[in-house]
């Protein structure tokens, strides 16, 4: 299961900062860093009218956008997805997803309070890594300032991707279907030990399969 951290907090709050701080800290050490921003209500991020807004609009599943340096992908979803149901379009080659938002999953979460909003805490306990804010709160979790931002990335480090092991993620109709460690390590082996065998294939570190069948 790829890692997931959510920034969650009160609009306003500096959420988007410290997103950004986390992806430059945490890259410069290496991590390949994948990023969903949650928002509320639909929302429209290609130009009205324009080719590949007419083409998005037509009816498709998926419209694509090439250039020689960047990829946009639009697609479209009959529900909310789950962040972990949403990884396996954008993070299959990356080490951790951090999210804006999402504070209705179960995923560890590190809430931003700023000073002049209510002090409550939105998360429960137990799913808080860690609160950054500008004013001490009274609650036996890590606390950190907005500038601590080196700080909390070695938090999300030992947390979340210290000791990480070799895993495979399954996912049945777009939907994530969790492994338990028997079913994981088998299908992770029979994997390696089928491409391995293929010519050409010299290190295998990361491996995506699609299947197709007509029901």
């Amino acid at each position: 299961m790829l890692p997931i951290v959510s920034i969650v907090g009160k609009s306003d709050s500096g959420k988007t900062t410290l997103l950004e701080a986390l992806i430059k800290v945490l890259g410069q050490r290496g991590h390949r860093i994948a990023v969903i921003k949650h928002a509320a209500d639909s929302f429209e991020i290609d130009t009205p009218h324009k080719d590949s807004w007419r083409l998005s609009q037509a009816g498709g599943e998926v419209a694509a956008i090439s250039s020689k340096d960047r990829l946009v992908i639009f697609r479209h979803l009959e529900i909310e997805a789950d962040p972990q149901a949403l990884a396996q379009y954008i993070g299959a080659d990356c080490d951790l997803v951090l999210t804006e938002g999402f504070k209705q999953y179960s995923y560890p979460k590190i809430e931003v309070i700023r000073a002049g909003q209510e002090s409550e805490i939105v998360s429960p306990p137990e799913q808080l890594l860690a609160i950054v804010t500008d004013k001490p709160l009274d609650i036996r979790v890590p606390q950190f300032t907005g500038e601590e931002v080196t700080k909390i990335a070695d938090l999300i480090e030992q947390k979340c991707l210290a000791g990480a092991e070799d895993g495979v993620d399954l996912y049945v109709d777009g939907t994530y279907v969790p492994l338990g460690k028997a079913g994981r390590n088998l299908l992770l082996r029979t994997l390696v030990a089928m491409v391995s065998g293929l010519k050409g294939i010299n290190q295998l570190r990361r491996l995506t399969i699609s299947m197709r069948r007509k029901v």
